[in-house]
């Protein structure tokens, strides 16, 4: 019996048994509404994608226990927060902005992470992590509820600690009560409700232990590489948390500006070892619970830096070490890889690339190590995380035979480019996503230095125009480009962000540097730069900050005068899309700047954010460089640009190409050029009859000029030694879209006459080159760029030597395939080679795919084979591939689709519809040709549609589409069908107009 009731108040045994039940009803009540707010208030994250529990063992969250919930048969070990249905959503609050709340800074964080990666388990098709993080952290705003980044993260433990006292961690700390904890899944927001309000100025502790997934088809968060090595079957895990994935792996707070200190630990099977961004500090035993015995590798603490920075990696890779002014430079690799000195070259250039940037802005690198990891599968390709970079191996990797400078190049502009991300974004960071490109801009346009450092005799100009700007001009216009500075303050999804690095944000980004270089000197350049470097280290800046920099560097001297400030310069390209058409009319002098549009319509509406951008102009009159000139409204005048037509001189706009636009003039100005080309090209430098061909081509191919306008450019070539100019000429000339597509062959021999006519002079160096000594071109970077579209053309084109040289490459790989077709035009002489062959050849070429290994032929190359197999010009031959694609089980044809393939040449093209619409259910049924989702769709309705020029051919094929097609997946159809028309019938007035100036010119 209780005791007494202190009231003295007595009461009949009758009332005392309704009171009794009246409070048992009571308490009913309660425990029911306890339980239901307990669901209400813990939402998993993604519940369909979390890991289970496997033990019972009660969970203390906030004060409370709760059981954990039903375990599922692929679970983890390591318990969960119970959570409700997906269905549940939060009220409005800052978790549905994007950008954090200024509440809490993050100042440390010590990370533990346990991976459960073992070498003699490696069948496992869900791999599962537990952590815990201890996060301090300041806080700004009296506030009693915390918001922190996680994704696909399930929770044992969530505690907060504080105020701390000050010198202290947790000594003397309370605990703040943890209310409540529910996640808003489309922020990625885990929210604290706490018991108090957390005091501004003080400091305080999250401690919170959690589970989750590591990936198997994604490099995102920590993520699989399985791959073979001496050998085994082996695995390794490795991070990747740019630009939002650190929060898949820990909580924390995900944004680049929220730097913070951080000790990582991890947790590894001794048979591994584990890397992160700092060299290692200890190691130490930890039993699990099964009694298997685990290595706990612990790292020195970072400097302060982004959550997008954090790495690390788990495996059983060797390496090579190198010390460049003592500090070691290890390159890890699988032991094959290390065994076949692949890894040499990689090892030998990064220290000097560190040097070399040390060096230009006098600020040493700061971490006491690097470690370099080749992965035998990373979709990023790099990750520049400080102090561990990480590489696809395709990028890294380099055969000690292999002598040429392409490929030494291409690793060392990648390797360069991480590099160069020690300063530009590890060092200094950009504030908030809008500004990546000054990340990735400047580490791109450094490339370009130091590549010329180690081959100084590559031609810097021509090399960026093919790397940078070339591609880039191709895809950039008024309408709906976007700018390189983008605002992301009103993204709403994480998607947004990862869809920024892109080209514009690469390669725009590279012209932005290289443009305002231009019209610095290097000096002062530099000089800005390092202020920038120096003064933001560590921090976090803004594109204004970099502008405040150089106009400082500008009013400290008086020898360069701009027309306006950095800022309103710089700002004027990199806050709004596309770039400028410059046209200059000669007779007069007048120069205009107008949006560059695809296919320019008359009195194109302008659409840009003020249409005009501050131009500086380069330029060369008669082959002397003139003074700059600034192009600042939208028409000006310069009279010292004007030529008579019966002058001899020549004007050139835009030297070097180092300003981003395309320069278009009258028509007195191209014929100037022209005839110069005609009279001597020479005295036009190859960047310029690069620029020449590409803006014309261009500008005729959206309406600025006419197309033969462009095509007078190309009367000059027999007197073109340049291969790359060649190259140039023949990707503008010789497409897809202008030939086959629109089954116009009347164009064929034209084009034959005439380039066959001006080639044999080029095409005989370079025949001989590569019958006598391929190595000669080992040092020519751009003409082994060049070289597979000229030697291409000049077979397609007929060129009798060009064919036999083919057969006799082909051959002689046939009678001994350790014989090795010079690289640059494997593809051509193998696809040649079956053209020109019979079954023998065709046969061989099969068996020997069949028979390759992807280690021993890397998916290049193996793409390069079935390419080969499909040039035959025997339908039936082609036919039988495609039904040899369909039939055989499992199909040895992963890397590409051979229907697709096959339909690419003129030949393949009528056999791959009649094939497709004839094997309709089989091909659907085949899970090698990948007929799924919307861009298999893209490649049906081009393989059947792709020379469609009238509306009865649109509906023939409609017929077709409306029985295999489900109904929504038509409309899509049709639509693409519509617009292969009208871009077919707008390729033929162009090829009608090439056609005629051909018959007049050859």
């Amino acid at each position: 019996m209780s005791p007494p009731s202190s009231s003295g108040i007595y009461v009949s045994r009758g009332v005392a048994l309704l009171l009794a039940g009246l409070t048992a009803a009571l308490l009913l009540v309660l425990v029911a509404l306890a339980a239901l707010y307990g669901n209400c208030a813990r939402v998993q994250p993604l519940e369909q994608h979390s890991p289970g529990v496997k033990d019972t063992e009660l969970i203390t969250f906030g004060g409370q226990e709760q059981a954990p919930p039903t375990p599922t048969p692929d679970a983890a070990r390591e318990p969960a927060v119970a959570t409700t249905s997906k269905d549940w959503r939060p009220p409005s609050g800052p978790w549905e902005h994007l950008r954090l709340p200024p509440w809490l800074v993050p100042l440390h964080y010590d990370l533990e992470l346990w991976p459960r990666l073992r070498p003699d388990d490696l069948s496992t098709s869900s791999l599962t992590f537990t952590g815990r993080v201890n996060i301090t952290v300041r806080c700004t705003v009296a506030t009693s509820r915390l918001l922190l980044h996680s994704f696909l993260l399930e929770y044992k433990r969530v505690e907060v600690w504080g105020p701390l006292a000050l010198g202290t961690r947790n000594a003397g700390a309370g605990r703040v009560p943890v209310d409540n904890v529910w996640f808003a899944l489309d922020t990625q927001y885990m929210v604290l409700d706490l018991g108090r309000a957390l005091q501004p100025g003080s400091r305080y502790e999250l401690d919170l232990s959690f589970s989750g997934r590591v990936l198997q088809h994604a490099s995102e968060g920590l993520f699989l590489n399985f791959y073979f090595d001496q050998g085994e079957h082996r695995a390794l895990i490795a991070s990747q948390m740019e630009p939002t994935f650190a929060r898949s792996v820990f909580p924390c707070f995900d944004e680049p500006a929220l730097k913070a200190t951080f000790n990582i630990t991890i947790i590894h099977h001794p048979g591994y070892v584990a890397l992160s961004n700092m060299p290692q500090l200890g190691q130490s035993e930890r039993v699990s619970v099964n009694g298997s015995r685990w290595t706990v590798t612990a790292f020195r603490t970072t400097p302060r830096m982004p959550t997008y920075l954090v790495a690390l990696a788990v495996c059983d890779f060797d390496h090579v070490s190198r010390t460049e002014r003592g500090k070691e430079i290890r390159v890890w690799a699988r032991k094959d890889d290390i065994a076949n000195g692949n890894v040499d070259f990689a090892v030998n250039i990064t220290g000097p690339i560190f040097s070399f940037l040390e060096d230009l802005f006098n600020i040493s690198y700061p971490l006491p190590k690097t470690d370099i990891l080749a992965l035998p599968a990373f979709d990023n390709r790099a990750m520049e995380n400080w102090g561990l970079l990480i590489f696809d191996e395709a990028s890294l990797l380099l055969d000690p035979d292999d002598e040429t400078t392409e490929k030494r190049a291409m690793v060392l502009s990648i390797v360069s480019h991480e590099v160069g991300h020690q300063w530009f974004g590890n060092l200094v960071t950009m504030s908030w996503w809008n500004n990546i490109w000054l990340n990735e801009g400047f580490a791109s346009y450094f490339e370009l230095g130091i590549i010329n450092y180690f081959y100084p005799n590559l031609p810097r100009n021509e090399i960026f125009f093919f790397n940078f700007l070339h591609g880039v001009l191709r895809e950039d216009h008024a309408l709906e480009s976007r700018a390189v500075s983008t605002e992301v303050e009103s993204f709403t999804e994480t998607r947004e962000i990862n869809e920024l690095f892109d080209i514009y944000t690469y390669n725009k980004g590279a012209c932005m540097a290289r443009m305002l270089h231009s019209f610095l000197d290097q000096h002062l350049f530099v000089n800005a730069l390092k202020s920038y470097l120096e003064t933001f280290s560590y921090s976090n800046a803004e594109q204004d900050d970099l502008w405040r920099h150089f106009q400082m560097a500008i009013d400290e001297q008086n020898i360069i005068h701009l027309p306006t400030t950095v800022k309103s310069i710089m700002d004027s390209w990199t806050y709004q899309g596309g770039f400028p058409v410059i046209t200059l009319n000669v007779s007069t002098g007048i120069m205009r700047q107008e949006p560059f549009y695809l296919e320019k319509a008359e009195n194109q509406i302008l659409v840009s954010r003020n249409n005009t951008w501050i131009v500086p102009i380069f330029w060369m009159k008669n082959g002397t460089t003139q003074p700059l000139v600034w192009l600042d409204k939208s028409s000006m005048v310069f009279p010292e640009m004007q030529i008579a037509d019966s002058d001899d001189g020549w004007v050139i706009l835009n030297l070097n190409v180092t300003g981003y636009y395309r320069v278009n003039y009258d028509k007195l100005g191209w014929k100037k050029l022209s005839q110069q080309l005609e009279k001597d090209p020479k005295a036009i430098p190859v960047i310029h009859r690069l620029q020449l061909v590409s803006d014309a081509f261009a500008l005729s191919k959206n309406n600025y000029i006419e197309i033969e306008t462009a095509l007078d450019l190309t009367k000059y070539l027999a007197e073109e030694d340049e291969i790359l100019v060649w190259f140039e000429v023949l990707v503008n000339l010789i497409n897809r879209d202008a030939i086959s597509d629109v089954n116009n062959f009347a164009i064929y021999p034209l084009l034959k006459k005439y380039l066959l006519k001006r080639i044999s002079s080029i095409w005989n160096t370079y025949s001989a080159i590569i019958r006598e000594n391929v190595a000669a071109l080992q040092d020519n970077y751009l003409a082994l760029l060049s070289l597979e579209k000229f030697f291409e053309t000049a077979c397609w084109l007929g060129l009798e030597d060009c064919l036999q040289l083919s057969k006799e490459l082909f051959r002689k790989w046939m009678e001994d395939p350790e014989t090795a077709i010079p690289h640059p035009i494997r593809r051509v002489i193998l696809c040649n080679g079956i053209a020109l062959g019979s079954d023998k050849e065709w046969d061989f070429l099969l068996r020997f795919y069949i028979n390759t290994t992807e280690e021993e032929e890397e998916e290049e190359g193996r793409v390069h084979l079935i390419y080969a197999l499909s040039c035959s010009k025997e339908p039936w031959t082609l036919n039988r591939f495609m039904e040899y694609a369909i039939t055989v089980s499992p199909s040895p044809f992963n890397e590409t689709n051979i229907i697709q393939a096959v339909a690419a040449s003129e030949v393949g093209w009528y056999v791959a519809k009649d094939f497709l619409i004839n094997n309709w259910l089989a091909v659907i049924d085949s899970r090698t040709l990948h007929w799924y989702g919307p861009e298999s769709l893209d490649d049906l309705v081009w393989v059947i549609g792709r020379t469609v020029s009238t509306d009865l051919q649109v509906m023939e094929l409609q017929r077709f589409l409306g029985n295999v097609l489900e109904e929504h997946q038509r409309t899509v159809a049709h639509a693409k069908l519509q617009a292969i028309k009208t871009e077919n019938l707008k390729n033929k007035k162009r090829i009608a107009r090439l056609a005629e100036w051909l018959r007049k010119n050859t």
